[in-house]
């Protein structure tokens, strides 16, 4: 079985949305079995609290390192923690394709941080598009869009003129689906 190490980076005030992620990621997991893939959420909450000979951050670093994806949310603000986080994440990639990154930045009306603004312009300035999203079950959506498509491509291409030429087969099938009124219709499998 292939296990999947997905960190997964923000500040306290998005803890809800941590422990919800961490739900779906546990239940995407569980729906998985038959692909021989698992998903292991790994989140600072489950760290220990012990003294090491470096600081617990570097630990945390290590981690990030040695993983597959890293999923940066941020609300108001990006600590310094969560920067360093994306910068050991970013280096990582730099080096190796891995891990696959996203950042997603959660849309409200509440007063914004200074740091927020400048970490998104670091990452306008690298040239990436970070995602926005409303509330939890918009960032799931999301996101549980982009582990298909990284399974579909075997959690191995991390390059997007690569990963743009792979077909899905669909053994045959032609399926026509009609979307009304939040429900599919008249599914025909041909």
């Amino acid at each position: 079985m292939k296990t999947i190490s997905i960190f997964l980076a923000s500040s306290n005030e998005l803890k809800s949305d941590r422990e919800k992620f961490e739900i779906q990621i546990s239940r995407k997991s569980n729906l998985w079995i038959g692909e021989n893939v698992r998903l292991e959420l790994e989140i600072w909450e489950d760290f220990t609290a012990k003294m090491s000979k470096t600081r617990s951050q570097d630990e945390y670093n290590k981690i990030i390192k040695d993983g597959d994806v890293f999923v940066l949310l941020a609300h108001t603000k990006v600590g310094k923690y969560t920067e360093e986080e994306f910068i050991t994440a970013f280096g990582a990639f730099q080096e190796t394709k891995k891990p696959f990154i996203f950042t997603y930045f959660k849309n409200s009306e509440v007063e914004k941080e200074a740091s927020l603004e400048a970490f998104q312009n670091k990452l306008k300035d690298l040239g990436h598009f970070y995602c926005f999203y409303t509330n939890f079950d918009n960032l799931w959506i999301q996101f549980n869009k982009e582990l298909d498509r990284l399974l579909l491509a075997d959690f191995k291409v991390n390059d997007i003129s690569e990963s743009a030429s792979f077909n899905v087969d669909n053994k045959g099938a032609t399926i026509k689906t009609q979307f009304n009124n939040g429900t599919f219709n008249n599914t025909t499998f041909n």
